[in-house]
């Protein structure tokens, strides 16, 4: 999903922007500033106590960072990204996701996984360099699939919800899984339907992506037509699983989520009656994403 009037940029220009946009973080922990709608907890200057710090790129002309503090500055309080990125609009949580994944990636390769020696920031890319052997680390991203499962039951479409044992009590999802390797995303999203929920799928049909911070996940979503099988819950991966009607689906992932998105477009694509072969309709799609 784009942002608008977003360069991602591994360094940072010579020329620095007036004032910039600073995401923090503190073990983990969003640092939130309550500085009013349009400037929801990131818009800074100053670098208290900076630990680490990573250039993202410009967004609408200012420079945007990427930093890990010590503490928590006075007059900010600390939330999990998650509901930090719910209270933001959708341009700022794309980039506060772009922040954190950036910031883990760092994390976790400051040394090198062939040598064990340090490894160091490549002073033209976005990546970390051995300083050893010369192993290059890129940002690490781990395709996974969504998929949304339709029918059309005794006349009345449906669609297959399932909630996960970790998922808040009463909300419902896509099927969701990774990408092994080796394995197209076609291949993936037979198999972990089949293995989540036991059914065949067909016409899978692609809706769109979104990259997902926890940690470093890059999501592909589908709807795909139901085509045979009982709903066997997989034990331990899938606490319930059912077949819902249009007008009575339970709660389901909000809008910061494609799984919100494409639920809510395979929705309007069935209430309109629209020919099942040609789903999806791209103006459609795009027109139930995010504008960021």
């Amino acid at each position: 999903m784009q942002i608008d009037q977003f360069e991602a940029a591994a360094c940072a220009p010579d020329v620095p922007s007036a004032s910039c946009w600073r995401f923090q973080f503190v073990r983990g922990q969003f640092v939130w500033f309550e500085l009013g709608p349009e400037q929801a907890g990131v818009l800074r200057d100053d670098r208290p106590d900076v630990e680490v710090s990573l250039y993202v790129g410009r967004w609408r002309g200012l420079d945007c960072w990427a930093e890990v503090l010590s503490e928590a500055p006075e007059g900010a309080r600390l939330m999990s990204l998650r509901a930090a990125m719910l209270a933001m609009d959708g341009a700022r949580a794309a980039l506060a996701s772009r922040a954190a994944q950036l910031l883990e990636w760092a994390r976790s390769h400051r040394f090198c996984g062939v040598c064990g020696q340090a490894t160091q920031s490549a002073p033209t890319e976005r990546a970390l360099r051995c300083a050893g052997c010369g192993h290059v680390n890129y940002p690490r991203i781990s395709p996974a699939m969504m998929a949304l499962v339709w029918r059309i039951h005794e006349g009345r479409p449906q669609l297959l919800l399932a909630r996960s044992p970790h998922f808040q009590p009463g909300y419902y999802s896509a099927l969701a899984g990774f990408v092994e390797a080796g394995e197209s995303l076609e291949d993936c999203v037979r198999r972990e339907v089949a293995e989540e929920v036991g059914v065949r799928v067909a016409r899978l049909r692609y809706f769109g992506s979104q990259s997902w911070p926890f940690p470093h996940s890059l999501m592909l979503a589908f709807a795909c037509e139901w085509d045979g099988g009982d709903i066997q819950a997989q034990e331990g991966e899938i606490e319930h699983a059912a077949w819902f009607d249009l007008d009575a689906l339970p709660q389901y992932s909000p809008a910061l989520s494609i799984s919100g998105y494409l639920i809510r477009a395979t929705v309007a694509w069935l209430k309109s009656g629209a020919d099942p072969l040609k789903w999806p309709d791209p103006a459609l799609a795009m027109r139930l994403q995010p504008d960021l």
